[in-house]
This record gives structure tokens, C-alpha cells and sequence, in this order.
């Protein structure tokens, strides 16, 4: 018998309208077992398609295909066939980048990002964890990678009842990869970095902010200090901040491994750095400020509203007049228009004039599924501060 699963007729027009997520509260009943893929049924019993069900997570259906249309491992196969495809048209001249962005490449809840000849697989629901097994032989039949490992710590997965951890699939993987963007080329460690061990998602942005770099520089939540070193090349002087002391160590390996001998990396609180530098009465030409996502869920917005402005306030103060914000967010509990009032009112108390001279997103590999709003996480605003003339 066919796993099944009825939806209220909200869930079955928020469906159609392009969400590929069912919440649990527009589930009516059940014929299925956590991690199935079923078929999902309307008001009257019609055919919404075919979805992954969890039996643990309030996101209870991840829509696979619609209508009557099979969800079976020849959809997914050539899926992932398609994505790696289109990566491969984008000529990004990078070693890295992501091969599949879940929801936004009709593959949901499965990433899979590539690290030269190695690929990271995150499965971070009941239905694509099952489905793992099959996902590594087609991207070992697809990609021919040298290792597969599975990142698979994300805290999202205790929402799906599966455990978190770190495993190798296939082949071998080392515990440090060179990558290799816009010139540099920096030492990554896929088993416990962040992310899948390199934030892929703001490489257009940091080639992009590197068009703005001159003078002196302050780089704010640096990590492995991508940011920083791209600017580095053009400006006299960086400064890259971040609370970690293993990162400020990666920053000072990658600036040494590309003969950059203007970073200067600290391990610092970056909350109380910038309030420090503004006492020293320290300008900067131009500041990075790509923190980590304060908000990880509705409830905390508020609290990140307030982180948020707190750090853009600061930076603006510390902006020299003529200089250049390039200010990130990767909550996406906190949209383009919540954060921009953030900006507006941070530029107000700052009693700075700023224009915006770019909105950026994430990387063209990180595509944004319409209709689907949690696929636009990373906001980047590029700002200047005006240099105003005042007369008498």
C-alpha cells in the first residue's frame, strides 16, 4: 500500500502557490512512517504529489514533485545530475562551491557542496537521511569524487529526531583541503569547520567588497579570514576580528600561505572591540561586518534586531566619511525589509548620511526558490557614508 498523507486545503494552495514545506498543523491524517516518501492528498482526495514525510519535525511534508508526477530515485538522480550541470555553466572560477542547494534545486533537504575533488553531503530530514545510501552512489556514479563525507551535525537535525554527526561515505577525505577563489587560496578543514568548512555562500560578495577596499580596513567576525585577505590585496592595511583563537589562527596560516603581510588578526569580542575603537577615536576606510545568524528562530528576532543594530551603529561611527559598510545578515527570520530599517535607524542614532550602493544576496550557487522566502537567508547591503560639505 501506498504511503499517504491529507492536508488541509491551506496546506494543499500553499502548495500551489510555490512553499514546498507542509507544517504539521495543516496535516489532517496519516498512513506512513517517519522518513516515507508518500503521497500527499488534498481537500476531495485530490493529488497534491509526492512529498517526504517526517513524523517528528513541525515541517512534516517536503514536496518532491507535484501533482501525480513520481518522486522515485530516477527524479532525484536527475535532479542532482542538473544542478551540478548549472554549476558547472556559472564558470566561477573557484574550487569550491555548491553542487546542490536542497528546496532550490527540487532536491529538499539535501546540500551537497564540493571541495575540489571532494565532495560534503548533508541530509538534514527523515526522508533524504534514508534516501542517503542512494545519494551517495549516484553522486559517486555522477561526480567520481576521490571521498564523501557526510556533515551531518547541524542542530536542525534533532528537529528530525536523527542524530548529528560526521562520517565518511566514500573514498577518503583529509582533514585539510586547499581551496582555491579569485586568486587565493585557502586551507580548509571539511571535518569540524563551520558550515561544510567554508562559507561558500559570500564569495560573490567578498570579490564584490574587494572592489571598495583601500586604506585601512576592519573585518568583524572574520572566521578563516575570506573576507579579509580578498580585501587585503588592494587595501594598505586589515584588521580581522573574531571571537575565536583557532580562527585567528587559520586567518594568520591563509594570510601567510598568499605572502599578505598587511592582516592583522585578534581574538577579540567583537561587541566590545567596537565600542573599544570608538573610544580610541580609530577611523577605517572601509569595515566588513559578517556576523553569525543571530536569529535562528522567530522567537530570538528581537534580540538579533538588537545585536544587529548595535554592531552597524558602531561601524558607521568608525567609518571614515567617503568610506565603505559592507554589512551581512544569514538570519532569514530577519528579511531584506527588517534589516534594512535595522540599517536606516543604526545610520540615524550614528547621525550619518549613508546611500546604498549595492543589495546583494547569496552566491549564484545558492539560488532562491520564489515562492519559497527561507531560501533568501544572506542579505548584503554595500553602504557609503557621506562626506557632507557643511558651510557657515
Amino acid at each position: 500500500m501506498t504511503p499517504t498523507v491529507t492536508i488541509s486545503r491551506r496546506g494543499a494552495d500553499r502548495v500551489r502557490t510555490g512553499h514546498p514545506w507542509v507544517y504539521r498543523s495543516d496535516v489532517l491524517d496519516v498512513q506512513a512512517e517517519g522518513g516515507d516518501t508518500v503521497r500527499v492528498l488534498g481537500p476531495r482526495e485530490r493529488a497534491v504529489g509526492q512529498a517526504l514525510f517526517s513524523d517528528w519535525s513541525e515541517i512534516t511534508l517536503r514536496m518532491v514533485a507535484r501533482d501525480e508526477a513520481p518522486a522515485d530515485l530516477a527524479l532525484w538522480r536527475a535532479r542532482i545530475e542538473r544542478a551540478a550541470a548549472y554549476r558547472r555553466s556559472l564558470n566561477l572560477h573557484t574550487t569550491a562551491y555548491r553542487l546542490a542547494h536542497g528546496e532550490a534545486d527540487l532536491l529538499p533537504s539535501l546540500v551537497v557542496d564540493r571541495y575540489g575533488e571532494y565532495l560534503v553531503v548533508q541530509t538534514l530530514s527523515q526522508g533524504t537521511d534514508r534516501l542517503l545510501p542512494e545519494i551517495v552512489r549516484m553522486l559517486v556514479e555522477l561526480e567520481q569524487p576521490a571521498g564523501i563525507l557526510a556533515r551531518n551535525d547541524p542542530r536542525v537535525r534533532l528537529l528530525e529526531g536523527l542524530e548529528q554527526k560526521v562520517e565518511l561515505l566514500h573514498g577518503e577525505v583529509p582533514e585539510e583541503v586547499i581551496v582555491r577563489e579569485g586568486g587565493l587560496e585557502f586551507a580548509v578543514d571539511l571535518w569540524k569547520g563551520q558550515k561544510t568548512g567554508f562559507f561558500l555562500d559570500q564569495r560573490e560578495n567578498r570579490a564584490a567588497a574587494a572592489e571598495y577596499a583601500r586604506g585601512r580596513v576592519l573585518d568583524c567576525f572574520s572566521y578563516q579570514g575570506a573576507f579579509a585577505l580578498m580585501l587585503a590585496r588592494r587595501a594598505a592595511e586589515v584588521v580581522a576580528l573574531d571571537v575565536s583563537e583557532a580562527a585567528v589562527a587559520r586567518i594568520e596560516a591563509n594570510a601567510a600561505r598568499n605572502g599578505l603581510t598587511n592582516v592583522q588578526a585578534r581574538a577579540v569580542n567583537v561587541f566590545d572591540e567596537l565600542r573599544e575603537l570608538e573610544r580610541a577615536g580609530t577611523s577605517f576606510d572601509a569595515i566588513v561586518l559578517d556576523p553569525p545568524a543571530f536569529a535562528k528562530n522567530k522567537a530570538s528576532v528581537p534580540k538579533a534586531l538588537s545585536g544587529y543594530k548595535e554592531i552597524n551603529l558602531r561601524a558607521l561611527k568608525l567609518l571614515a566619511p567617503g568610506g565603505h559598510l559592507i554589512t551581512c545578515s544569514c538570519s532569514y527570520n530577519v528579511d531584506e525589509a527588517m534589516f534594512g530599517g535595522i540599517v536606516t535607524e543604526a545610520a540615524g542614532d550614528a547621525r550619518a548620511s549613508v546611500t546604498v550602493i549595492e543589495k546583494r544576496m547569496q552566491s549564484r550557487d545558492h539560488p532562491v526558490l520564489i515562492g519559497f522566502p527561507e531560501s533568501y537567508y544572506l542579505k548584503c547591503f554595500v553602504l557609503r557614508k557621506l562626506d557632507e560639505v557643511r558651510t557657515r
